[in-house]
Formats: C-alpha cells, structure tokens, sequence
C-alpha cells in the first residue's frame, strides 16, 4: 500500500489537532494538490512531476483518508479546509495555490473563500460544488451519495470487499480504460482497509447537507482570485464554469476530451498543462 514517488518525500504535519500525512516535491511557488474518493494523494502521481518542474508541489491525504489521522469527526468541509491551510502554512507558505478534485473541490472552495489572505488561486476537477443552484438537482442522481451517508452500513458492507467496490466504483466514472493502472486500485483499497478509513471517507459524505448550508455564506462575498473549473467531456466539463461563477468573479476553463470523472488519471498531461498555463498567466 506504501506509495513512493521519486523526488518527492512524504511526512506527518500535526495541524488542527491531527496529524496530516503530506508530500512534498519541486521549488518554485507552491500549489496543494487535494484527492477525491475513493483516492489518496497518489491520485495526483502523474500531474506532480510535470508540475514540480515549476512549482513546490505538496500533496496531502485529506483527514480520514490515506495515512492521515481518521477522527470520530471533523469531516465538514471547512474544518478539512482548515486542515489543509495548516499544512500549508506548517510548511512554510503563506500563500498558495490549491487544486482539489471530487471531494477535493469541495474542501478547496471553503478554504479559498474561509483564508482568502492566503490562497492565490483556485482550481476544482470535475465536481458539483455545495451551494451551487443545481447541487440538489444534480446530486440526487448519484445514488452513492445516499449509500455512503447512511450511518454505518456502507462500513459492514465494504469491510474485507475494498478492492472489488474501489475497482467497480471507479470503473464506472473512467471513458478511456486504457489510460488506467489496475495497480493503482490495489493501493487505493488497501489504503480504504486501514482501520478507520472506510468510515472517514463516509463521513466526508455524511456533512454534505451542513456544507450546502454553509456555501451560501461563501457566495455572499464572491473570490475575487483568479479560478479554474476543469472537467472531463463526458462528465461535468460542461458545467464547471457556470457553476463557479456562482461563487467567484474570475472563472475560466472548461472540458477536457475523451475524458470522464478521474482527470488526472485520465489526461494527466492536459490537466498539469492547464495547471501551469493557469498559475502562470495571474
């Protein structure tokens, strides 16, 4: 399950009461990278050397996930997003960039919006934010949301079955196979069999109904920073800019081709030359 990636190096950052395990690799101004489910940070192993190249790249596993420390709570997203800034400002940065897909999108627009002092730029992968007009509408559809925000059942259900919900949940949200690595679903679901693990990443679902709540708060002061909405063409691309323009006044981006959920699994090269290009141009 241990994931190494060359010229980077991995360390647990006490933050906000926990410990957040991170992995840091590059020079150059930094940009946090944040997973989505069922992920961990290795989401991002192909996008983090391109991006390294020019930025201090650091790449964490969200609280409940990973090796980091999975608490009896704390999985709103404003609290994860403090989490996150911690890290940042723990390793040294004041200010930064942050990226986040899937459930990483959700906490990386509260932590823009919550520490506007800090972050410089936003970009969010293929996600339906909270407090967006249509996130009801939208989510209603996705019947794991349900599943996974009912109190303990996914746990007894998924517990000893990891690898083969990982494998089918993530087999359905890909358009292009041949750009995947099987390996890579072994990582994610010995990760998920950590003691504590499948709960967290439940629990990221189980506050969604109080992180909707909360967003609208976000759109009363709309980002002024610059902000970047990705997604694959055969998923959520179509409605990233729309939707962020919701919570902010400078949004560009827009769809990625022969594309579905996983992004940086699918296109890593797009999304990391869309990441440079974005950083570079503000």
């Amino acid at each position: 399950m241990v994931a190494t990636l060359k010229g980077f190096t991995q360390q647990l950052v006490p933050v906000n009461g926990i410990k957040i395990n991170a992995v840091t690799g590059g020079s150059g101004p930094p940009i946090l990278l944040l997973h989505g489910w069922p992920e961990t940070w290795w989401e991002w192993h192909h996008v983090m050397p391109l991006l390294a190249e020019h930025f201090s790249v650091v790449a964490m596993d969200l609280r409940g996930a990973g090796f980091s420390d999975c608490p009896l709570d704390g999985y709103d997203k404003a609290t994860m997003a403090r989490d996150a800034h911690e890290v940042m400002v723990a390793l040294g940065y004041e200010r930064y960039a942050v990226c986040g897909h899937d459930i990483g999108g959700m906490v990386a627009l509260p932590q823009a919006a919550l520490h506007r002092e800090a972050v410089t730029h936003l970009a969010v992968l293929d996600v339906p934010l909270p407090g967006w007009t249509e996130w009801q509408a939208t989510t209603a559809q996705f019947w794991h949301f349900g599943f996974h925000m009912n109190r303990d059942l996914p746990e007894r259900l998924i517990h000893g079955r990891e690898y083969d919900y990982v494998s089918t949940f993530m087999a359905e949200r890909f358009y292009d196979h041949s750009t995947f690595n099987p390996a890579d679903i072994e990582i994610y679901a010995k990760a998920m069999a950590l003691p504590g693990r499948t709960r967290g990443g439940m629990e990221w679902y189980r506050t969604l109904a109080a992180d909707h709540a909360a967003a609208f708060e976000y759109k009363k002061q709309p980002l002024e920073i610059p902000v970047l909405g990705l997604g694959g063409d055969q998923r959520f691309g179509a409605q990233m800019v729309p939707m962020l323009k919701e919570f902010a006044l400078d949004v560009r981006g827009g769809s990625i081709a022969r594309c579905s959920h996983y992004l940086a699994d699918e296109r890593p090269h797009e999304v990391a030359d869309a990441l440079i290009e974005f950083l570079r141009a503000n």
